[in-house]
């Protein structure tokens, strides 16, 4: 009743424009940031206990494992390591290592880069370490395939939960269409590792998007073949290719919060609580130049 009547009170002293967005917003976050987390790894040692939190990798550095950041996605690392670093007082350390053994202990996300190459091998070797370093009691025997051309996995161990990132990037030059598809999948990667949010249907086509989480389904009689550049194409129909005002909203949300799950209705009962302040910091983050290569001007914008 006091979280209610003290919104009853915020709501009064917004602007209109802003309180119709919150309604909307807030719905948004429900949507991405409430839900529970079913085991389905046939094997773990199910007593170590899974806490979502995005604070999670708030003093995480960055392990760049694999393939050497091409240009383009070493602008995309820079750009979003700089906006943590923006909203929550630091920002991730890069460390191009090639290979897990060689990264840091502060390293709390594993990236690994690829171009077309199978990364099954590599991967596995990656986790073999992050198993022995952080105690995830993992099944003796898994078997590790890539099934889309970027996933992230977080895992839970009795040292701390860690992070690997597998992104497939550029090979070589291509056109613009392919520059933004990589772009759009290494931002996505990032956003939900460093923030816990899930992915929301967008149903309706006409709606402009208000999340870079929101994906639309893709229907096609004859879809293309994964890896090609009419399936990238398709790809980056389905979802924003950059991050929307909502997003921004949220990586402060995130930085923010005092309560210690980002998944459930304390989180969100914060963000309701302070959308005024959360609002008006994520309007201010835009205006930032640094961070234009990772905002997508089609989304809705921030009061509108």
């Amino acid at each position: 009743m006091i979280v209610r009547a003290s919104l009853a009170v915020l709501l009064l002293c917004l602007p209109a424009p802003i309180v119709a967005q919150e309604a909307e917003w807030l719905v948004m976050a429900r949507r991405g940031w409430s839900y529970e987390l079913r085991e389905t790894m046939v094997g773990r040692d199910l007593s170590i206990p899974v806490r979502i939190s995005g604070r999670a990798l708030l003093r995480a550095d960055i392990c760049l494992l694999g393939e050497a950041p091409r240009p383009e996605t070493r602008a995309i690392l820079d750009a979003f390591t700089a906006l943590l670093g923006h909203v929550h007082g630091r920002a991730p350390r890069l460390i191009e290592a090639g290979e897990a053994q060689d990264c840091l202990e502060s390293a709390q996300v594993l990236l690994r880069l690829r171009s077309g190459s199978a990364p099954e091998t590599g991967m596995s070797r990656d986790i073999a370490w992050m198993e022995a370093r952080f105690a995830l009691g993992l099944p003796p025997r898994h078997d590790w395939t890539a099934i889309a051309p970027a996933m992230a996995q977080t895992f839970f161990g009795r040292r701390g939960a860690v992070t690997h990132i597998l992104v497939e990037q550029a090979a070589g030059a291509g056109d613009a269409a392919d520059a933004l598809y990589f772009r759009s999948i290494l931002i996505e990667e990032l956003f939900q590792a460093f923030t816990f949010g899930m992915d929301i249907l967008h149903i309706d086509a006409e709606t402009p998007y208000l999340s870079k989480l929101e994906e639309r389904p893709l229907r096609m009689a004859r879809p293309p073949r994964p890896g090609t550049p009419e399936y990238r194409r398709a790809l980056l129909g389905t979802n924003p290719p950059a991050l929307c005002p909502f997003d921004i909203l949220m990586l402060h949300a995130v930085a923010e919060t005092p309560v210690a799950e980002t998944n459930g209705p304390d989180f969100l009962a914060f963000i309701a609580a302070e959308f005024a302040d959360l609002h008006a910091r994520a309007q201010a983050t835009m205006q930032d130049a640094r961070f234009a290569p990772l905002l997508d001007p089609a989304c809705r914008p921030i009061g509108g």
